[in-house]
């Protein structure tokens, strides 16, 4: 099946992916069985999705290797990309090239997943398709020109389903069927729909401190709690480099907690904020300004 979303751009049905989904999600019911059940597993499962979500994508995929808001160490920049290879949302290069392209074009018809499309699209029906140009390979190279040539990068993203296969493995030899259940399959499905949540939700409920052209973005409270801090989304859009996205204090962003804690190690450095200012304008014409502008800083080692 296909079917033209856009001019020169087709869309292909990838019942793969739609494969994929389906069978994650249908394993992850087996949670409701008690023979599938274990404390340690949950435990298992609540550690995983911090170290995958939170680390490996917010902070590996996301805020290092898409917008390089922060300098890492190679060993440790490798780690937290491996943990977001964990999450299984596609290896770093596919990742953060479509990411870019989001960037790019939010919310228009150059957004993987624009939220003009609609909530259930941005959330999810994008992704079981594929885009002649946000899934071309040449494309997404060229998107990630910085980094798409690293060995390890390449690596992870040609072999991000089977890494997932043998974690799961490894857990079935330790904590038998229940980790497995829990701490892959559970795990995976919470973690996909708080990330997919700042695609749709984060695009459509909570409020907006800086106006951008034809971006949707918004700060959404609930989505910055179930996604570690990515749901302060209009934020990030105002200031992608950032990597702080949480501006107010009651903006909870507990990914940045993670990289002031590195920082205190002396393990991340060159640490770009955006902070908030009053805008002069807004008293003049409260109307029409925003209520607040702000600049990227650096913040010293």
């Amino acid at each position: 099946m296909t079917a033209e979303s856009t001019p020169g751009y087709l869309l292909k049905f990838n019942p793969i992916a739609l494969t994929h989904f389906i069978v994650i999600h249908g394993m992850a019911l087996f949670a409701f069985f008690p023979f599938a059940f274990s404390w340690s597993a949950v435990a298992l499962m609540f550690f995983m999705y911090w170290l995958t979500a939170s680390i490996g994508i917010c902070l590996g995929y996301h805020r290092y290797l898409t917008h390089r808001g922060l300098t890492l160490p190679k060993w440790l920049a490798y780690f937290v990309v491996f943990c977001g290879t964990l999450a299984c949302q596609n290896g770093p290069i596919k990742w953060a090239g479509q990411h870019r392209m989001h960037h790019a074009g939010s919310d228009t018809i150059e957004d993987p997943h624009s939220a003009e499309k609609g909530f259930w699209w941005s959330h999810v029906t994008w992704m079981v398709f594929t885009h002649s140009k946000f899934d071309d390979k040449k494309i997404l190279s060229d998107y990630t020109k910085d980094f798409s040539n690293d060995k390890f990068y390449k690596f992870l993203d040609n072999y991000f389903i089977i890494i997932q296969i043998v974690f799961g493995l490894i857990l079935l030899k330790i904590g038998g069927f229940p980790w497995v259940v829990w701490g892959v399959f559970v795990r995976l499905v919470i973690t996909y729909h708080s990330t997919w949540l700042v695609n749709s939700a984060a695009h459509t409920f909570g409020y907006v401190t800086f106006p951008l052209k034809d971006d949707l973005s918004t700060n959404c409270w609930w989505v910055g709690l179930l996604a570690w801090g990515e749901g302060w989304h209009n934020n990030h859009h105002a200031f992608p480099k950032s990597a702080r996205h949480g501006l107010r204090p009651w903006e909870i962003d507990m990914t940045w907690w993670v990289i002031c804690f590195l920082e205190r190690l002396g393990l991340a450095k060159d640490i770009k904020v955006a902070t908030l200012l009053p805008n002069p304008a807004h008293e003049k014409n409260e109307s029409l300004e925003p209520a607040f502008i702000g600049k990227i800083v650096t913040q010293a080692a």
